[in-house]
């Protein structure tokens, strides 16, 4: 198959990262004119409009861009660590562990910001919990932990599914909506954009260890790798990305799973390319997700994380057929 080159894909990637924020920006239920959201944008227009733009849509968009190329990071991560390309952050069990926390804290009356904490202590819980029993008396396999993942994730939607039928009525609608995912109070997005920046560019400088340690430990060892501290590097690195995204805005699949793998079919699997281009096209794909979450049934607000599998779904079973037409 004919692999397209990185000059021509990081120029299309990026175009659709700034198609999809410029939609993000003039598109809401506000009464704005495209013209006017370009204005605001730019910091003219009236003080209503520049509010509208500049302090909801605008944040809102960053945040969404940089928690789906996060996501989709800590996918090609676990791809590499697990050496299977349909593995992705939420298998093993970090977002259950989130969505647990999350979901004791909001039952009990705590604050956005005990939400947050509890979520993210969830997500490194959870982390620890699947490592910790992978490992057991010697060393982990990439079959074990991904058992062993699949395995808690299983425990922890049944615990999630427990807090919800136990939860009072009144807190069941803000509980769905974040295992759903909600991007409606997405208002700080420089925590995300700086660990995105950040990510992108360690893993981007290792890619050349990742594409060995993907190809085999027995080859990464032949030639001098530290396996085993790389592995935990990866891990700690994939896990911190998903606790992160899961505290900002929820629980959103797919991601992880479906752009890397594309990003894989277009452009070859050299993870100088595709760590960065799965970066662009997540959050690509999140925002337009978003932007379509908040404008399909103006004012109502759906869920992005039903969105993103609503396009993930189709789409990831589009490309297994034709990748596998070509096999």
């Amino acid at each position: 198959m004919h692999k397209t080159p990185a000059i021509a894909l990081f120029p299309a990637l990026i175009a659709c990262v700034i198609i999809a924020l410029m939609a993000a920006v003039v598109s809401g239920s506000a009464d704005l004119s495209f013209s006017d959201s370009l204005s605001a944008a730019l910091g003219r227009g009236t003080d209503q409009a520049v509010a509208v733009v500049l302090e909801l849509r605008l944040p809102r968009a960053l945040t969404a861009f940089s928690v789906g190329g996060l996501l989709a990071v800590a996918g090609v991560l676990m791809q590499v660590l697990l050496r299977n390309p349909l593995a992705e952050p939420y298998i093993l069990g970090t977002s259950g562990g989130a969505a647990v926390a999350a979901l004791l804290a909001i039952s009990a009356g705590a604050g956005a910001l005990l939400v947050d904490v509890a979520a993210f202590g969830g997500a490194m819980g959870a982390t620890l919990l699947v490592f910790g029993l992978a490992h057991g008396l010697g060393t982990w396999t990439p079959t074990r932990l991904l058992l062993t993942g699949v395995v808690l994730a299983a425990g922890f939607g049944a615990a999630t599914t427990l807090i919800l039928a136990l939860s009072p009525d009144q807190h069941l609608r803000g509980m769905l909506f974040w295992l759903m995912g909600d991007l409606s109070f997405a208002w700080n997005p420089e925590r995300t954009i700086v660990l995105l920046i950040a990510l992108v560019a360690l893993t981007t400088v290792a890619a050349r260890h990742l594409n060995v340690l993907a190809s085999g430990e027995i080859q990464a060892s032949i030639v001098g790798l530290p396996v085993n501290a790389l592995r935990y590097l990866i891990f700690t690195f994939a896990s911190l990305a998903t606790a992160v995204a899961v505290t900002t805005v929820g629980v959103i699949g797919f991601i992880g799973l479906v752009v890397p793998h594309l990003i894989r079919i277009i452009a070859g699997s050299d993870h100088r390319i595709v760590i960065p281009a799965s970066a662009l096209g997540g959050g690509a794909l999140l925002v337009v997700a978003d932007t379509l979450a908040r404008t399909l049934m103006a004012p109502r607000q759906l869920p992005v994380g039903a969105l993103t599998a609503a396009i993930g779904v189709p789409l990831f079973l589009l490309l297994m057929s034709r990748s596998s037409r070509y096999r």
